[in-house]
Parts: structure tokens; C-alpha cells; sequence
């Protein structure tokens, strides 16, 4: 037949056009999107790429007006923590949830115990009431679970992740009783009506080191099904509102080994970028429990998944009024002193510099969760140290919340090479809360203080921090935009309000260079991965106050569509040994 005359274009698989195009870099807008198996082949004039790019099989998409945006990525939360939140009693508030008060939180606990994942768990447990929010401005105690079920214990989990509730069969299964001693850095709560020396009866409220065995316990007593699927309900749910890029993030070392083997089973349709437990990992090091790296930390992803570094803890909650503070909460919680500033999780500043240290020689990039501004005092000495040990190098280790970053440390951040990555979404979800309780108004108005970072030209960015609420792309963006708070519908700092496009930035290419993947992800440019996000309009062009009600209507991963999904993910029975255990997600508010 001889040789075929050669076709005067490419062919493209896909082609976007007529719709608003975000592009995060330059020009900043275009007209047409051309993608090549996964990777984005043209950006440019929608002519140019029919002429171009499209061939029998090219599937010319027209937006109808919809925005197109670089998909967006996950600088910090839990993948894990997602799949949970979507498995367990969803004790969430408004927009979120339904609950109100004790009444309604009770009902939730009892009507998941009937299902049938309910019915087959050890414990009955239920995540995100919040106190702030909750009609009697209190936590559920033990007598209160003891009206869900006296026969099984109960965990109602705190929003933050850092702070639970049992009831009483929940506290004789972890032991607690007036004998025991506050564990270093939690606390066990306890009746002020009853006297029990030595240290007083328990009420049912956990914190912190107290709280992590409830958690662990019921977890682990969930079904292995539901376990096993925890990561990939997660993966969906991100996916549900645009993310192509998450991160299971404080993960202990045997769950990232389960990872692995969860994702060698099935593999990923979504970048997963992990980071292992500081503490662990280091001890790991230093006694000599395994050969060679135990995170094996790299750039490659393998089955969609990699792990890039560590996480450490340096504190708790402002919202839980466990945050480490230099100066006290605007009102302490009952039983502290006026001058009560929270706490650290880690005294010992040698510690501290022992992690951040191992790190550096290990080549992990190190992720902290620093809340408090005196736990951010804490973590910029060690890097200060560590850096001067280690001498130069681009690390790109991230101060994850940084919710009270004074301006000064801000300074100190751009010095050291800190990224911060705030939870914007605190304005929103727990703005009120800071002014009337924890900070104040004054030092409340400049949580996440984006627009200081900007004006010192620093890369920042943004996170979701779920479970602690949905892993809300639209939430993230609108919060940052408009600082509006949920409940006096107040702007909580309008001098740290910033652009759309800053904030767009901020879950994107931002985001891709916090992982060190600026290169291949993170904005629509000729070379990089197709992974898009179709919104229903263009976050950047709408008024602000319309930001929060954009949908999220596609998102694709390397040129195909993840979500709206075909099909659930599932882990065939048998491939994996071991299901998820001993979940620890410390999230931040």
C-alpha cells in the first residue's frame, strides 16, 4: 500500500475550550488546552489548536462558559482522616452537618450505631461535634454518651482531632480512673462536683495524649472492611472537589508500610504524597530498628503513591484551647488559671532539634504542626540550629497551621526558608470563636496572616486540614478571599484578605512547589500533567461573596476523569495483610 501521506497535525487526545481558562502562569488566561497521553501538549488560541492538535479521535470538550483551572493540590491533611470522616456518625455542624446541641449529637451516635458498620464496630464513635458551635457552648461528657449506650463504649471526637469524649465504658476500657496521672502533654478532665482523690473523677473529656488511646482503640475497632477502605473513600472524597494531588500527612511508619501495599493492590488514581511520624521515624534512626531509611522518602511516585518527609507535633489546638501560646487565651478553659497559654506537646527543646536534625541528614522534608505562637518560637529555633548544623540547602520544610504567626516570625520564616501553610478556613469556621474566647479581637484578626507573607513576596499556602471539616477546594478559596466568619458574618481582618488569584495560587502551584513538583504540576502549561479542575465559574472574575457557592463539576487526572467516578475503588479481600491501625490524626483546630 505504501507509505501514508503524514497527517499535517498531532492528535490530541482531549481539547478544552469556551470557557475561562485559569492558567496560574503566563498569559494568565487562554483561549484552548490541548492534551497528549496525560500531558498538556498546547495552551493558546482555539484555532491554532483545532488546526493543530485535533484528529479523528480528539475529544473536543466545550466548557460552556465553565472554568478550567489547574487541578488543585493538598499542601496538608489526612487522606486517611477523609476516608474516616466518611465512614463514621458525622457529628459536623452547619454547612457541613446537622448538629446542634447534645440532643442532636446523641441521635447521630445511636442512629450509626444501627448501621451496619456501626453494628459490626467495637465502639460507637462519631467525629466533628464542635463546643463552639454547640447550643450549650459545652463538651458531651460521659453522662451524656451514657444515654447513647451503656452496653458499648462511645467516642464523640472533637473537631480538631485533638479532643474526644467517652462515656463510661469508654473510660474503664483505657483505664482511666481518679488514680490516674495527667499522660505529658494531655490532660484528662474531670468532675468539678465530685470529689475522688487523687487527682478527681473523670468526666469523659480527653485531650491531646489522653485522647490518642480512645482514638487508636476505636479505630481499631471498626471492621476490617470499612478499614481497608478508608483510604480510598478519601481519595474520592478529595477528588469530589478537585483535588489531583493529596497527602496523608503524620502517618505512623506500619500505616505507610499499609499504604503501600493498599495502593500496590489497587493503585491510586490520585497523587498521594505521605509523611511519616517525626517521633517515630527518628527513634527508628537512632535505635537502630531498621536498616537503611524507614521512610524511604523519594520523588517518584510508585502505584500513585510517595512519601516525602515527616511530620512533627509541637502543640495542640487554639480552637481546643490546647494551642502553645506566649501570651494567655482571652478566656481559659474552666479549672485554668488566668494566665493559662496552652501547652507544648514536646518540653524538651533537644527534642525537638533531635527531629528537625535526623531529618535534615536524612533528606525528609519536615512538616510541623505549629499552632501557637510560642510552639512556633520553638520549631524556628530548632530549624535556626539544624540549618546552621547542615549549612545551605533548598529544604522547603513547612510550618503547617501557623495560626498565630506573629509578624516577627513571619520575618524569621522568609529568612529560613519556611513555607507557611495556613488554615484559612479557621476564619470561617471558628473566626467568632477567636475573637470571643480564644484570642480576642485584636490578636484574632490576624490568624493565617496570608497578606503579611505576600508582602514579604513569600510563597504561602493553604490546606483543608480534613478531617477537621470536608476537603473543601471552594472553602479554602473563599475564606481566604473574604475572611467572612460563619456566625456574626463579621470579616475577621480584612488587612489579611487577598486576592482570588492569590489564593487560587495558594492550592496550586504554590502548592506543586511545596512539593517540590512546580515543575510537572500546579498551573496549565505545555509540558506538565493534565490534571484539571472544571469549575462551575471562574473563582477569579466572580464577586467574592460568590466564591463559596461555585461547584466543583469535574476533575481529571493526567488527562482522564476521576471525578465524577465510574466506580468505587475497592481492595480485593486478601490482598492487603494488614487493615490500617492506630490512627492518630492530629488536624489542627
Amino acid at each position: 500500500m505504501g507509505d501514508q501521506p503524514q497527517a499535517p497535525y498531532d492528535e490530541a487526545d482531549l481539547i478544552f475550550h469556551n470557557g475561562e481558562i485559569v492558567t496560574v502562569a503566563e498569559p494568565p488566561t487562554a483561549e484552548a488546552v490541548a492534551v497528549k497521553n496525560g500531558i498538556i501538549v498546547f495552551v493558546g488560541d482555539h484555532a491554532a489548536a483545532l488546526d493543530r492538535w485535533r484528529g479523528p479521535a480528539t475529544q473536543v470538550r466545550d466548557l460552556e462558559g465553565r472554568a478550567l483551572l489547574p487541578g488543585f493540590i493538598d499542601a496538608h491533611g489526612h487522606l486517611g482522616g477523609i476516608g474516616l470522616q466518611a465512614t463514621i456518625a458525622n457529628l459536623l455542624a452547619d454547612p457541613d452537618g446537622d448538629v446542634t446541641d447534645i440532643a442532636s449529637l446523641q441521635q447521630k451516635l445511636r442512629d450509626w450505631a444501627d448501621t451496619p458498620v456501626g453494628r459490626a464496630s467495637e465502639w460507637i464513635v462519631g467525629f466533628g461535634y464542635d463546643d463552639a458551635v454547640l447550643e450549650e457552648g459545652v463538651h458531651p461528657t460521659r453522662d451524656d454518651l451514657d444515654e447513647v449506650s451503656t452496653e458499648r463504649p462511645v467516642l464523640a471526637i472533637h473537631q480538631s482531632f485533638h479532643l474526644g469524649a467517652v462515656n463510661s465504658l469508654g473510660l474503664a476500657a483505657l483505664g482511666y480512673t481518679p488514680d490516674s496521672d495527667d499522660p505529658d502533654g494531655g490532660v484528662i478532665r474531670r468532675r468539678e462536683d465530685v470529689e475522688a482523690p487523687p487527682h478527681g473523677e473523670p468526666n469523659g473529656v480527653l485531650e491531646e495524649t489522653a485522647f490518642s488511646p480512645a482514638s487508636a482503640a476505636a479505630m481499631a475497632g471498626l471492621p476490617e472492611s470499612a478499614r481497608l477502605g478508608l483510604f480510598g473513600k478519601g481519595a474520592e472524597s478529595a477528588a469530589s472537589f478537585g483535588f489531583t494531588t493529596v497527602q496523608e500527612g503524620g502517618t505512623t511508619l506500619e500505616n505507610l508500610g499499609i499504604l503501600r501495599a493498599i495502593a500496590a493492590a489497587v493503585p491510586f488514581e490520585i497523587d498521594v504524597v505521605a509523611y511519616a511520624r517525626a517521633d517515630e521515624s527518628t527513634a527508628a534512626v537512632l535505635n537502630r530498628d531498621t536498616i537503611g531509611d524507614p521512610v524511604e522518602a523519594g520523588p517518584k511516585y510508585v502505584n500513585g503513591v510517595r512519601a516525602a518527609g515527616v511530620k512533627m507535633y509541637l502543640d495542640g489546638s487554639p480552637q481546643g484551647r490546647t494551642a502553645w501560646l506566649t501570651k494567655p487565651y482571652a478566656k481559659p478553659p474552666a479549672g485554668k488559671p488566668d494566665d493559662y497559654c496552652g501547652y507544648p506537646t514536646i518540653k524538651d527543646d533537644a527534642v525537638v532539634l533531635t527531629q528537625v536534625r535526623t531529618a535534615y541528614e536524612h533528606g525528609w522534608q519536615v512538616l510541623a504542626h505549629v499552632n501557637g505562637d510560642a510552639s512556633i518560637d520553638q520549631f524556628i529555633g530548632a530549624v535556626r540550629a539544624a540549618t546552621e548544623e547542615a549549612g545551605p540547602g533548598d529544604r522547603r520544610t513547612v510550618a503547617i497551621h501557623a495560626q498565630t504567626a506573629r509578624h516577627d516570625q513571619i520575618n524569621d520564616f522568609a529568612l529560613l526558608g519556611i513555607i507557611p501553610s495556613f488554615f484559612s478556613m479557621h476564619t470561617y469556621y471558628w473566626g467568632d470563636w477567636y475573637r470571643k474566647t480564644v484570642l480576642g479581637e485584636e490578636r484574632a484578626a490576624n490568624i493565617s496572616p496570608a497578606r503579611w507573607a505576600l508582602e514579604r513576596r513569600m510563597i504561602y499556602t493553604s490546606h483543608h486540614d480534613a478531617p477537621v471539616a470536608l476537603p473543601n477546594s471552594i472553602a479554602i478559596l473563599s475564606s481566604q478571599v473574604t475572611r467572612r466568619t460563619r456566625t456574626d458574618k463579621v470579616v475577621l481582618g480584612p488587612d489579611q484578605c487577598v486576592s482570588a488569584l492569590d489564593a487560587v495560587r495558594s492550592i496550586t502551584i504554590n502548592a506543586a512547589h511545596q512539593y517540590f513538583e512546580q515543575d510537572t504540576k500546579g498551573s496549565i502549561e505545555v509540558g506538565k500533567l493534565a490534571d484539571l479542575v472544571i469549575l462551575g465559574a471562574n473563582p477569579v472574575t466572580v464577586a467574592p461573596e460568590e466564591i463559596q457557592h461555585i461547584k466543583v463539576a469535574e476533575t481529571i487526572k493526567a488527562g482522564r476523569t476521576i471525578h465524577p467516578a465510574i466506580a468505587s475503588r475497592t481492595v480485593p479481600h486478601g490482598a492487603v495483610r494488614t487493615p490500617p491501625v492506630d490512627y492518630q490524626w492530629h488536624c489542627n483546630c
